[in-house]
């Protein structure tokens, strides 16, 4: 097999079980504790056809390279790179002006997407939290791959950075959940009321964007290209 495997074992596995992950493109075999490694690699085998379709489905990897157009805010951005152009990345209209040396692109971009990340997912926060009548101690992001948003008892709100290649209405209504948090740590029925009312309208639409096409979101800025599984 081609493809490399990821083998867990887990306390409350009964079977054998391949599984694709469509955001980072990881194959995982999930075992039982005592289960047999030699039979389930052995059986792992004989998917490899399975396996190799479920990889020909995953999204398209979108590195941030020169010339590559990315979602920004409801705009879409042109990586233009020149090495004289100021290292420091700027935007100009519909370009995202980068300089310095061509290996270095992608991590500027980077750098720019959180840091952008970060102002939006903040001004977004605050103005929900106002509206709730709530305090946030921090905002902070990071690339989780399991969810898009977080709020701690704390007071800390964690977003994924690449809300921002969400559309907005996507990014805004995440940031009203996040904050509806600071006053039901549940997802009652009351917690739902509270988003709502937060957002301004049913977030249900976004919910379900983020469920269709987030894993996209995963791959920009990758080199290369739901949990899809099977059992044995």
């Amino acid at each position: 097999m081609s493809v490399a495997l990821e083998v867990v074992r887990h306390p409350q596995a009964r079977r054998a079980k391949l599984s694709v992950d469509p955001a980072s493109g990881r194959t995982r075999l999930v075992l039982p504790p005592r289960a047999s490694l030699k039979r389930a690699l052995a059986w792992a085998e004989t998917q490899a056809d399975w396996i190799s379709q479920q990889h020909e489905r995953l999204p398209e990897a979108r590195p941030f390279a020169p010339g590559a157009v990315l979602p920004f805010d409801d705009a879409a951005l042109t990586i233009d790179w020149a090495e004289s152009y100021p290292r420091r990345v700027t935007r100009d209209g519909d370009r995202l002006l980068v300089g310095g040396p061509a290996d270095m692109v992608a991590r500027r971009v980077e750098a720019w997407l959180k840091r952008e990340a970060l102002r939006l997912l903040g001004e977004d926060t605050a103005y929900y939290a106002e509206r709730a009548g709530v305090s946030v101690a921090r905002v902070s992001v990071g690339d989780p791959r399991g969810r898009w948003g977080s709020c701690a008892a704390s007071g800390t709100v964690r977003y994924s950075w690449r809300l921002v290649l969400a559309p907005s209405a996507v990014r805004r209504a995440t940031a009203a959940h996040e904050v509806a948090h600071r006053v039901h740590m549940n997802h009652s029925p009351a917690f739902h009321a509270l988003v709502a009312e937060l957002y301004g309208s049913d977030p249900t639409p976004h919910r379900a964007w983020l469920k269709a096409h987030g894993a996209g979101l995963h791959w920009f800025g990758r080199s290369s290209s739901g949990a899809i599984s099977r059992e044995s």
